[in-house]
């Protein structure tokens, strides 16, 4: 039987802690060689161990300026060496978001590295992103998925996702995108502030939570 979100969350509400990697080889941002951001990962992951959070979620926030969809080779690596050193001293759950919206790349590291689930965006419903239009990629996405074997590797995704425009589904609402995503055998919905740092509406969650 294929892996549930309360095979790896069974408390009703669970902690994600968010490890946001130093920006990685080949990004312009980059300043540090490999080992030294596996360290700084690590110690901040234990940091969250230490603090009693319920699971992990690996980022490359600081790869700025993102590109859309796509990633090379080189971060998918690097992603993929960096997950598998937090999985083997971590004892959480752990998954990885791949920016911006490189999805079956963060597939492809949480299959290298043995992690539990991944965050995409983009999963159902054009948008526009910072990085200018952005596709839906469910169908493509759950075949990859099967493709590689990694069917135990649960996708969480966000809806009307943060610092984006969603104006040309302006007419499709929060609840509806939801239904969507859930009819499209999504394993997790992710609903955030309009950006980073914005609460989260509870009208929206408890809304969202009351249909799906």
């Amino acid at each position: 039987m294929k892996r549930q979100f309360k095979d790896i969350f069974p408390k009703k509400n669970s902690i994600i802690g968010m490890v946001h990697l130093q920006a990685l080889p080949g990004t312009p941002a980059c300043e540090y060689e490999i080992d030294e951001i596996i360290e700084k990962a690590l110690t901040d992951a234990a940091i969250y161990l230490l603090a009693g959070v319920d699971g992990l979620m690996i980022e490359n926030m600081h790869d700025v300026p993102y590109l859309n969809r796509e990633v090379g080779h080189e971060i998918t690596a690097a992603m993929s060496v960096i997950s598998k050193e937090i999985k083997k001293e971590i004892p959480l759950p752990c998954g990885v978001q791949v920016l911006a919206g490189a999805n079956e790349s963060a597939l492809a590291v949480a299959k290298a590295a043995g992690l539990e689930y991944v965050r995409a965006e983009g999963f159902v419903f054009g948008h526009i992103a910072d990085e200018g239009w952005m596709n839906s990629d469910a169908g493509t996405l759950l075949r990859y998925r099967k493709v590689i074997g990694a069917e135990d590797v649960l996708v969480f995704n966000d809806i009307k996702k943060k610092h984006s425009s969603h104006v040309v589904t302006a007419d499709v609402g929060l609840v509806e995108t939801a239904k969507a995503a859930e009819y499209f055998r999504s394993d997790g919905l992710i609903i955030t502030g309009s950006s980073t740092g914005v609460a989260t509406d509870l009208k929206e969650i408890k809304a969202v939570k009351k249909e799906c």
